[in-house]
């Protein structure tokens, strides 16, 4: 997973959609149901930088040769501290296939979920395709 987080790191999220299956499946920590598709989540990804200021990876759990992966990260939102966990997933092929993240504290995450959904809102909106990126 070392290639996720050089990426995020770098803040090349169009390096990220390489790593990520065609039917990647996201579940988002403000979202009932999942996200899927490769596009779907670097749309997602691709606004995760305007809203967190400060971001860092505190650390990794899991070796560089399991499926299953964590990393756990830091951010603020403003003048909120938000920390979080991606649990990701690869396949056979070392694609990321599902990707989960959750939050904390319950504040910080209204404050994310405030901005994500306008944003999202936005970036679907003016999406070539409509029709794909709202399903």
């Amino acid at each position: 997973m070392l290639a996720f987080r050089r990426a995020v790191e770098a803040r090349d999220f169009g390096r990220i959609g390489e790593l990520l299956a065609e039917d990647v499946v996201f579940h988002s920590p403000i979202a009932f149901k999942p996200y899927r598709g490769r596009e779907m989540l670097a749309t997602i990804l691709n606004i995760m930088p305007t809203i967190f200021e400060d971001f860092a990876f505190q650390r990794k759990i899991g070796a560089e040769t399991d499926d299953d992966h964590a990393l756990v990260f830091g951010a603020r939102i403003g003048e909120l501290w938000i920390q979080g966990c991606d649990f990701l997933h690869t396949s056979n092929d070392g694609l990321i296939d599902e990707l989960t993240v959750m939050l904390r504290p319950i504040k910080a995450v209204h404050a994310f979920e405030e901005q994500m959904r306008a944003k999202f809102a936005a970036a679907v909106e003016t999406a070539p395709d409509k029709q794909t990126a709202a399903q």
